[in-house]
């Protein structure tokens, strides 16, 4: 069941970053889902790091705000580095 809910929150929290920076990553609704899931994660670690517990449960605030800033960083990352690709 966590899967699932890394999916979800992953599927969320890319849109809502893709959302913040248009035009910055290529891709489909695959591509956001992967950014946000690989986001989520980066998030968990980073949260972890100033001392934030950002697996808490599903409906944590501190879940949802450590997933949406990881999938900025992936998907800020991801927009150089398919940029860089299409020049």
């Amino acid at each position: 069941m966590w899967f699932l809910s890394w999916i979800v929150i992953g599927l969320i929290m890319g849109a809502i970053a893709r959302a913040i920076l248009p035009g910055r990553a290529s891709g489909g609704w695959f591509i956001t889902l992967v950014v946000g899931v690989v986001g989520a994660i980066v998030g968990g670690f980073i949260g972890r790091a100033f001392g934030a517990d950002p697996n808490q449960h599903f409906w944590s605030f501190s879940t949802w705000f450590w997933a949406f800033v990881g999938s900025l960083i992936v998907l800020f990352v991801w927009g150089l580095i398919a940029g860089r690709r299409r020049t």
